[in-house]
């Protein structure tokens, strides 16, 4: 049984070879960490919660697998909800929302905490970059929409802005700082103007 070429189609159970990803996957209000680390034709190996699970996963046909897990097999039928990362698992005894929470989602939903019970925002690195800039100082007032900083990752700049107008309590980075994901970059007291 060949490794399936990264990057390459495989042309047996037509799945792109998965390589060395990290996820994190929410079911029933728990979060599970999942890092796909092998994968052959019709096996792979995962990480789920630090644990090496060596499984096989037969593609039936669009949406429907077939996962064979410690000698059993488990029949799955997985339906995309549309616009979102959350799929409807069914294993025909029960159903199940799941969401898969990559380093795009993982991005997106961290670009701004926005305001918390008490009135500051956080602003956080989604994802590991480099400060480019950082346009405000302690104690200086925002506008609503107002760049804080600018981030390089993934060869891209992202501007990071003010959720709302305030005044900045603390900048906890400075430019050309390497910054890991869901590090603290600036926080921003919204009930101040």
């Amino acid at each position: 049984m060949a490794e399936v070429e990264k990057g390459k189609k495989c042309k047996k159970c037509k799945i792109l070879k998965l390589h060395a990803m990290s996820y994190e996957v929410k079911l029933k209000n728990k979060t599970i960490a999942i890092e796909l680390q092998k994968r052959t034709e019709d096996r792979m190996t995962v990480k789920v919660d630090g644990r090496s699970v060596e499984l096989g996963l037969v593609r039936v046909k669009q949406g429907s697998y077939s996962i064979i897990l410690n000698n059993k097999v488990h029949n799955v039928v997985v339906v995309p909800i549309k616009g979102t990362k959350k799929f409807l698992v069914n294993n025909f005894i029960e159903t199940q929302e799941v969401e898969v929470i990559d380093s795009e989602s993982r991005y997106l939903s961290n670009r701004c905490k926005g305001a918390g019970a008490d009135g500051e925002g956080t602003i956080m690195a989604p994802i590991p970059g480099k400060v480019v800039k950082v346009l405000v100082s302690k104690g200086q007032p925002v506008l609503a929409g107002q760049t804080v900083v600018i981030i390089s990752a993934m060869k891209m700049e992202s501007e990071f802005k003010a959720l709302k107008a305030g005044i900045v309590v603390d900048v906890k980075v400075a430019e050309g700082q390497t910054v890991e994901g869901r590090q603290t970059l600036v926080v921003i007291d919204f009930n101040k103007e």
